[in-house]
């Protein structure tokens, strides 16, 4: 990454990965300094209280030789304020330290950190490696649903969407976790289900569709049959299902002409019929109400264009990290909007609620009850 002694020349936050021990893979990320200036600084600054929202830990850098300055003490309270894992990395520490500056960080996690001479790094990533234990983990895609020798099929369309020469995200986690729980797993395309379904001898724990093809693989097996769909496994991974399932609730109320927002965590070329800017506008339009309006964003808007929205419908979030789903959903939630991700909205829409929760108790009690 090219660096420069002048300020603001960090613009938009820069992500690395790496294997960090204890604490696995990793994503660092750097972000704009807090004291950016001028109109283009603020938004920098913006942008990395977004990122800080959604980080594990925080790792806040400042000089050891000089004194802490007003921004520097309300941006350090800031992320004390978020009660995760803060490290302070003290650099010039060649240098004689200031008083002040090391008095103010006593009660926080810190290392001296000397570019010149090459130390404090190591004792940087050991200090990191050490908090594993206080990051909160993700549960794996099927975490309490299956047991050890038990069978899973998982129906996965190749169509238009698919990615050329291999599976989704989601679908590469969901066999991984399978395999690491001592499961046999089965693997095909909707077209197939229902010959091979019929020819087993052992009855499946649970069939895992993609909800693109929720209808076609509930006529193919018994209805006593557990189904659900790697988009609602990953609501309950990334998001929050039972929130999710209160935005499901939501939908018979919602009003005619409404502002309905669509936002997907990654950039993918669409295809001719993309599941969220063309598949799930066009069933709610059917559904639901035929003069809605959608619009289709990566990041939320500002609170004050919020407000004109009736209803967010999030992607799975596979290419995010939980919390920054939870920060979404945290975000909506204060300014009055329901939200349902696409798995749960399309098997609403297929009229297969409450089939596809039933592996979940609490959210399938949920749902019947309202």
């Amino acid at each position: 990454v090219i660096v420069s002694d002048i300020p603001g020349t960090t613009t938009d936050p820069i992500t690395r990965t790496m294997e960090l021990g204890k604490l696995g893979p990793v994503a660092f990320t750097d972000t704009a300094g807090f004291d950016d200036v001028g109109e283009l600084g603020s938004e920098r600054i913006k942008k990395s209280l977004a990122r800080i929202n959604s980080s594990d830990i925080s790792i806040f850098v400042t000089r050891t030789d000089t004194p802490p300055i007003k921004e520097e003490i309300e941006f350090i309270e800031e992320l004390k304020s978020k009660n995760r894992p803060l490290i302070i990395a003290l650099t010039y520490s060649d240098r004689p330290k200031n008083d002040e500056k090391i008095k103010f960080i006593q009660d926080v996690n810190f290392v001296y950190v000397d570019n010149i001479n090459k130390t404090g790094v190591k004792e940087l990533k050991d200090k990191l490696v050490s908090l594993s234990g206080s990051v909160i983990r993700e549960i794996t895609p099927v975490e309490g649903l299956v047991d050890e020798n038990d069978l899973v099929i998982l129906v996965t369309p190749i169509d238009l969407a698919a990615p050329k020469g291999r599976l989704i995200l989601p679908q590469v986690e969901t066999i991984r976790d399978l395999l690491d729980k001592d499961c046999a797993t089965l693997i095909l395309k909707e077209r197939e289900l229902k010959y091979f379904f019929d020819k087993l001898t052992v009855k499946p724990k649970l069939v895992i569709t993609d909800s693109q093809a929720f209808a076609k693989v509930a006529a193919d097996i018994p209805e006593d049959q557990s189904l659900t769909s790697f988009s609602i496994l990953f609501a309950r991974k990334k998001g929050d299902l039972a929130n999710y399932i209160e935005g499901v609730k939501s939908l018979n109320s919602i009003k005619r002409g409404s502002k309905i927002l669509v936002i997907e965590s990654c950039s993918h070329h669409k295809q001719a019929d993309d599941i969220g800017t063309v598949k799930i506008p066009r069933l709610f339009r059917q559904i639901i109400d035929s003069s809605a309006t959608f619009e289709f964003v990566h990041t939320l808007p500002e609170p004050e264009k919020l407000k004109e929205y009736s209803l967010a419908i999030n992607c799975a979030g596979c290419m995010v990290t939980r919390n920054v789903m939870i920060n979404r959903i945290n975000i909506l939630k204060e300014n009055g909007i329901h939200c349902v991700n696409y798995g749960l909205f399309l098997a609403w829409a297929n009229g297969l609620l409450p089939r596809a929760i039933a592996p979940f108790p609490y959210e399938y009690e949920l749902y019947r009850q309202g």
